[in-house]
């Protein structure tokens, strides 16, 4: 969430920053309402000093044994009034608080002006995509050969979106999770954590998936509802909502591995086969909370762990730095990084690393003691991809295939197979 201060006092580079996002700012009602707020605030509070003091004057007139029925009326009424201005006031809060809830994060100088993907700017490439000398199945094609990847069964217990593993590439799945952690927590010094896969609306308004995104949650029938989480990136943010951070402390990294539901509900038509956009995933989660003084560097950090896990898996992959359209809602920065799918014969993202500066910390009141500061200062939270588990999968099956439609199991991930080198029929 912007700070309104911001909005008041920087307004027209706010709106500018915020039309490269595609976004209009309804600068006219931002004000109307900042007005009116202002303004009811202080018939609200005008009414409660008049109500306290005839209140004080029903006090004084019993002390001197005088009648206080004139004042006792006067009471009922102002307090009439005061509850009905107190309404107004909340209403009017409520309303300006939705509006400032649909305003996305405004993008870093840095950050290339674009309108869409299209627009997305190129930074690095590493490996270089394999040459095939037979035709290249896709990877549903190769999961039937082996008989090790159903859709059908799954289509059957769920629905569209899902898919059932067995044998050895369920086990290639969940050796690459394993291998994820372990590069991670190993190599790269994070803090593994367990955490819930169903969480409370307050916990997705903090990173930014309510009320923005509500259609593309799935939710249960208590009242309030469960949801379960679209990314590990809500529970690991929210570790340090409503608290205030040592310097100590300071930076914070974590890493989960969780499952993932979305209902894909802006995705119609897309990506229908296979198991590049299901409704049920897997990812390993990255998440930093730092100073703000940190956090671009820590940027960067983030994105090199993630591009670790393609480097020691042998993919070519490529890294863009996302264009001010395509940004998502909570981000100041993003770098995707896009791994080559030969069946596609182009690069698809498999993980995207983002800056969400102050933005979340704001939301859910996640605070630092700055040693400059007389007061406590927001954090900064970055989150990625460490990577999608399910589309690693995908990545090294058309990767490693051979002629037979047998799989090759990358090097570093032998280990985690129990020395399988290849996965065959």
């Amino acid at each position: 969430m912007l700070h309104p201060r911001r909005l008041k006092q920087d307004l027209a580079n706010t709106v500018a920053a915020l039309k490269t996002r595609n976004y209009h700012l309804d600068t006219e009602r931002f004000a109307a309402l900042e007005r009116r707020q202002r303004t009811q605030q202080s018939e609200t509070e005008a009414l409660q000093a008049e109500r306290n003091r005839a209140s004080k004057a029903i006090g004084m007139a019993k002390a001197k044994q005088q009648d206080p029925q004139e004042l006792l009326a006067t009471v009922a009424s102002l307090g009439g009034k005061l509850k009905t201005s107190q309404a107004e006031f909340a209403a009017l809060r409520a309303e300006f608080q939705r509006l400032l809830d649909d305003i996305p994060n405004v993008p870093q100088a840095s950050v290339p002006v674009g309108k869409d993907e299209t627009d997305n700017q190129e930074i690095r490439r590493s490996g270089n995509p394999r040459q095939f000398s037979f035709t290249a199945l896709d990877h549903v094609e190769l999961g039937k050969r082996l008989a090790m990847m159903d859709y059908e069964t799954a289509a059957n217990l769920a629905g569209a979106r899902f898919v059932v593993l067995h044998g050895a590439l369920a086990r290639l799945h969940r050796a690459l999770a394993q291998f994820m952690l372990d590069l991670h927590i190993r190599e790269h010094h994070y803090q593994e954590v367990s955490v819930p896969v169903l969480v409370n609306p307050s916990t997705l308004y903090a990173t930014g998936q309510l009320p923005k995104f509500a259609d593309d949650q799935f939710a249960t029938q208590d009242e309030p509802p469960y949801y379960l989480t679209p990314t590990a990136e809500v529970p690991l943010t929210n570790l340090v909502a409503g608290r205030i951070i040592e310097p100590s402390q300071l930076p914070i990294q974590k890493v989960a591995h969780t499952l993932c539901f979305r209902r894909e509900a802006g995705s119609y038509g897309k990506d229908t086969r296979g198991m590049i956009r299901q409704h049920q995933f897997e990812k390993v989660e990255l998440v930093h909370i730092v100073a703000p003084q940190q956090s671009a560097a820590a940027l960067e950090m983030l994105t090199a762990h993630a591009e670790a896990v393609l480097q020691k898996l042998e993919l070519p992959y490529r890294v863009l730095s996302l264009c001010t359209g395509d940004l998502g809602f909570a981000a100041a920065k993003t770098y995707d990084l896009e791994t080559w799918i030969p069946s596609q014969q182009r690069y698809r993202e498999i993980s995207s690393c983002s800056n969400c500066e102050d933005f979340q910390a704001r939301r859910m009141k996640a605070r630092w003691r700055d040693p400059n500061q007389s007061k406590p200062q927001l954090l900064h939270t970055l989150n990625g991809s460490g990577v999608a588990v399910g589309r690693a999968l995908v990545a090294v099956m058309e990767n490693y295939q051979n002629a037979d439609g047998s799989i090759r199991v990358p090097n570093v991930l032998v280990p985690y197979m129990d020395g399988c080198a290849k996965i065959s029929a």
